[in-house]
């Protein structure tokens, strides 16, 4: 399960990183599909990166990984640079407060 938690986090950091600035929110966002065999990454040299992954490290991967709090937000910002912010980000009509107009 917590294997599963960072490869969601790392994914939504990758989809964000690799789709650059965030498009226009006319329609619903699309909830990201994740696989409990796959590791995502975001290198130090700023590109994301995808693993494949197996099981017999799994003891070594969670040593140290942090399950992602809920109402985190991936994002790129105007430099580039990957972000990631704890709160909320819905207005109370569902609406994504950060978004055009």
């Amino acid at each position: 399960m917590t294997s599963r938690i960072l490869a969601q986090s790392l994914l939504a950091a990758i989809v964000l990183a690799a789709s650059g600035a965030a498009s226009a929110q006319t329609a619903a966002p699309a909830p990201w599909m994740l696989t409990p065999d796959m590791g995502y990454g975001y290198g130090a040299d700023g590109k994301t990166l995808t693993y494949k992954m197996g099981t017999n490290n799994a003891k070594f991967l969670l040593r140290g990984a942090k399950k992602v709090p809920r109402d985190t937000l991936f994002f790129v910002g105007e430099n580039g640079q990957l972000y990631m912010r704890t709160g909320p980000y819905l207005e109370r009509d569902g609406k994504f407060m950060f978004g055009p107009g």
